[in-house]
């Protein structure tokens, strides 16, 4: 055990490494693209960046987390091809469907441009590429290579994005240096990983067909709460684009980049040698408490200080930062900090769901975030009030997400009538 904890050390500090240099640019750059480009279309790019963010864990079917528990060459092959299978026929999906209905005058699309509607099935398809690369990297320790891939994405999106704004692009600047870097990324991570190829078939194989039924639970349990989850984390971005118009929707946008890039960035990188210790000791111990804690403390200590300076000063630093017209958003980050800080510890934590076997829980966790999110985003209150209310009432779900997630850790009998669900 002491072994493993201490390559589990060693791990965790080269993902978070990996993790700083990858949020080092965006972060620089946030400044100057703020100054190029308006909030609505800050609000008009997020929409259509929240809409791939959902779609991209279809096309996966949630079979990234099945990939660190299968380490044979074989299985993880066929895993690679089912992925391929499942995310190039949603894009296909995506595009054609999406074309038709805004040929077909669909109300609900008229304020999405032909550009924005024709590049959600390209984008779906490369997050998910990327999204199985980074688990093969997880499953082998690859853990330094996978940290230059997101180097490379994160800092072509940065820079691709800064330059086709200066070009004059504007609102296209930003999708475009988007689908650049997410292409950029992919690449890179194929050539530092070289993980199988898949050969794409639009019918399965008998092998690929018995995959998704010996991991159906994936597809079922894990894969429904894991769109719950991505649809409540942009519900409240489409609400707000819904009843307050674009602008405040740009407003909130950049209080969701800035707030959410530490967890887009160091805790799902914390995530990947959680899996791979959480597995390797739930396998050796029967539960995964002492992988459980350490990254506890470690998120715990990493979260703190920020957190607190955001609470305090984020009206003026957005400001100064993003500069005057940007204060509103920084009104909003302090509204939003303590939910931030909760998610943080709770989003890394959350695989022990999938090694204890317990998605059907999650699941229903997932539903109840989902009631009071839309319940709280439909009462006819102010962008401040319904953001205060969601604050709260989605940081006591993530109090309770914890301590299930902790039982789940100890392998701790599930309790039969849970009181959210």
């Amino acid at each position: 055990m002491r072994m493993l904890r201490s390559a589990y050390s060693r791990n965790l500090a080269t993902v978070l490494l990996g993790a700083t240099g990858a949020q080092a640019l965006p972060v620089l750059v946030a400044p100057l693209l703020t100054r190029m480009c308006t909030p609505a279309e800050m609000g008009t790019f997020s929409v259509w960046l929240g809409v791939i963010a959902i779609t991209s864990i279809a096309a996966t079917l949630r079979f990234e987390a099945a990939m660190v528990l299968d380490h044979g060459e074989r299985q993880q092959g066929v895993c690679f091809g089912v992925v391929a299978w499942s995310s190039t026929i949603l894009a296909l999906l995506l595009t054609l469907g999406l074309a038709a209905a805004r040929a077909l005058g669909l109300p609900a699309l008229a304020a999405m441009s032909w550009l924005e509607l024709l590049t959600i099935g390209a984008g779906t398809w490369l997050s998910a590429a990327t999204q199985i690369q980074l688990a093969y990297a997880a499953s082998h320790n690859l853990f330094g290579r996978a940290a230059k891939a997101k180097i490379v994405r994160a800092g072509t999106i940065a820079l691709g994005q800064l330059a086709l704004l200066y070009a004059g692009l504007d609102g296209a600047g930003l999708l475009l240096g988007q689908l650049i870097g997410l292409g950029a990324g992919l690449a890179a991570a194929r050539w530092l990983l070289t993980p199988p190829t898949a050969r794409f078939a639009f019918v399965l194989d008998k092998e690929r067909r018995a995959y998704l039924v010996r991991h159906q639970a994936f597809w079922r349990y894990a894969l429904p709460s894991s769109l719950l989850n991505a649809v409540v984390g942009q519900l409240p971005l489409f609400m707000i684009g819904l009843h307050h118009g674009v602008q405040a929707a740009g407003l909130f946008a950049l209080t969701q980049r800035v707030l959410y890039a530490p967890i887009a960035l160091i805790a799902s990188s914390v995530l990947e040698v959680f899996k791979r210790q959480a597995v390797l000791e739930f396998q050796a111990a029967g539960h995964c408490r002492a992988a459980y804690r350490a990254t506890f403390r470690m998120l715990l200590l990493l979260a703190v200080g920020p957190s607190l300076v955001l609470f305090l000063f984020s009206p003026q630093l957005f400001s100064w930062i993003f500069g005057p017209e940007w204060r509103p958003a920084g009104e909003l980050a302090r509204i939003l900090a303590p939910l931030y800080f909760l998610n943080f510890l709770a989003s890394p934590l959350s695989y022990v769901f999938f090694v204890a076997g317990r998605q059907k829980l999650e699941l229903r966790w997932q539903v109840a975030l989902f009631a009071m999110t839309l319940t709280v985003f439909l009462l006819p209150l102010t962008l401040h009030a319904s953001l205060l209310a969601y604050a709260v009432g989605r940081s006591g779900l993530y109090l309770l997400y914890l301590f299930m997630s902790y039982r789940c850790a100890c392998n701790a009998p599930a309790p039969r009538q849970p009181s959210f669900g």
